[in-house]
């Protein structure tokens, strides 16, 4: 189920402590056929959970700070990125040749947004001008399939629709099948972590934290940006040639630092940095970072006790483990595309939903991982992909969950074991109204970049922090140092 329990149970948390939590229920928020706003909630709720278990203990408080979630902030925050406005312009979401085509038997999407993607899709096409009327006639004359592969060989990013089913008989849903939503591993037998209290307001569980945020689109942003809110020094570090969006780096960037650092040239910084890290935050392909020393177990070698965190789009194995992908490729591939449109059109979720979500349930495996190593010690690694989440609220959509057990009979339907429902531990929900648009979730601030309009935090807790104490600033401003 897509709800806070069952996120909940797939974190490890103590199902007790769901009854510290209390969902206002608005109609209308994030409308979807599939469970978005459910899904949305459900990460949200179990990342506040996360945050006020950890600050309970670092305060020594006797109980949990009640958590509070409202679907009408979870949805302004599911839209932040489109949301955002600076000196009241509106962000540029998507390229123009990032979208849906039609081609000889189907439909593809592709993701164009920074120049080296698209000029590899233009080349992969036989070296097409940058104009949407060229590439809408060659892909009219290929097969999905064969769009969907040689974009990729060119190093490009293209994906074929499939249905749901479709995408359940693929070897990638097969590899995914066996994972749970959240991975979770203990790499060693590092000592317990000794954090020192917090005190005062607002209750900041991850205050004093270094977080080495190696990490791009959206989800790796996000989780980060939510670790900057409950405190955390977040140093979010690029390479200086790869491009960057700047209103998606401005979205993601509240409460952050930005420094640009050549891994190779730059060595000697990059490993001052390391040393006293206690979370790395990877976005790149499985393995794309393994050369510099930044595999799980090669990090947990050299600084003992660290926690590690990895987002990716298709998983760690699988033949698609190596791809890049993004939310809206993942959304096609797996059917959701198919699920959300009308008239033999393909659609799309009210936001990007695998990227926030799979975001915030990233902040809240890292929160849970440093509250484990305060017990128990070890360092630590989770892992999650989008297309897991996705897989996670595609079986909840009626009908299809039946479908995809026929033909896979035994494939998990839920991430976790979640609390039984006859079990006094539940959440609390209550109504609220009506969701009319996010402006009672949005507020502004002066910065370096001019004057912003932005959507709130949603993760909310007693005493917890209402707003970040940085607005965002430019692409690579800081110095790529700890402060």
């Amino acid at each position: 189920m897509t709800d806070i329990r069952s996120a909940w149970s797939a974190l490890g948390g103590d199902p007790a402590l769901l009854t510290r939590t209390t969902t206002v229920v608005r109609e209308g928020a994030l409308t979807a056929r599939l469970p978005a706003r459910e899904l949305a909630r459900a990460c949200v709720g179990a990342c506040a959970l996360a945050a006020a278990e950890l600050g309970a203990r670092r305060a020594g408080l006797a109980e949990v700070p009640a958590v509070r979630v409202d679907d009408g902030a979870v949805a302004a925050a599911f839209a932040s990125e489109r949301l955002l406005r600076v000196d009241g312009r509106a962000p540029v979401s998507f390229a123009p040749l990032s979208r849906l085509w039609r081609t000889a038997d189907g439909w593809v999407r592709t993701h164009a947004n920074y120049p080296h993607h698209r000029a590899r899709l233009l080349a992969a096409l036989g070296g097409l001008p940058e104009d949407a009327a060229a590439v809408e006639a060659a892909l009219a004359e290929r097969s999905a399939a064969e769009v969907e592969e040689s974009v990729y060989a060119a190093g490009g990013l293209a994906v074929a629709l499939r249905t749901a089913e479709e995408w359940a008989r693929h070897p990638q849903a097969a590899a995914l099948a066996g994972q749970p939503l959240v991975a979770r591993e203990r790499l060693d037998d590092a000592p317990a972590r000794v954090l020192p209290p917090v005190t005062g307001a607002p209750l900041l569980p991850a205050a004093g934290l270094r977080v080495l945020d190696l990490t791009r689109v959206l989800a790796g942003p996000v989780a980060t940006r939510t670790l900057a809110l409950l405190g955390a020094d977040v140093l979010r570090v690029d390479a200086p040639w790869l491009p960057e969006l700047p209103d998606q780096h401005a979205d993601t960037g509240f409460g952050k630092r930005s420094a640009l650092l050549d891994l190779t040239a730059d060595r000697a910084a990059f490993e001052e940095l390391l040393a006293s890290a206690d979370v790395v935050v990877t976005g790149y392909r499985p393995g794309a970072l393994d050369r510099f020393g930044l595999s799980p177990r090669a990090l947990a070698a050299r600084r003992p006790g660290i926690v590690v965190a990895q987002v990716s789009a298709w998983g760690p194995d699988g033949p698609w483990a190596g791809r890049r992908g993004f939310d809206s490729l993942v959304q096609v591939a797996t059917g959701i595309a198919v699920t959300e449109g009308t008239d033999g059109q393909p659609g799309a979720l009210p936001a990007q939903a695998l990227d926030h979500g799979t975001g915030y349930l990233l902040a809240a495996a890292v929160l849970r991982a440093l509250t484990e190593q305060t017990r128990d010690g070890g360092s630590r690694c989770v892992r999650l992909a989008l297309a897991r989440t996705a897989a996670w609220l595609i079986r909840e959509h009626p009908g299809t969950a039946a479908r995809l057990t026929r033909e896979r009979p035994g494939t998990p339907d839920a991430p976790g074991t979640p609390a039984d429902p006859g079990t006094p531990y539940d959440v609390v929900t209550e109504p609220g109204e009506p969701y009319r648009g996010p402006e009672p979730w949005l507020t502004g601030t002066d910065s370096a970049l001019g004057r912003l309009r932005y959507a709130r935090p949603a993760v909310s807790f007693t005493n917890g922090p209402t707003d970040w104490t940085r607005p965002c600033g430019p692409w690579g401003a800081d110095p790529a140092r700890w402060t």
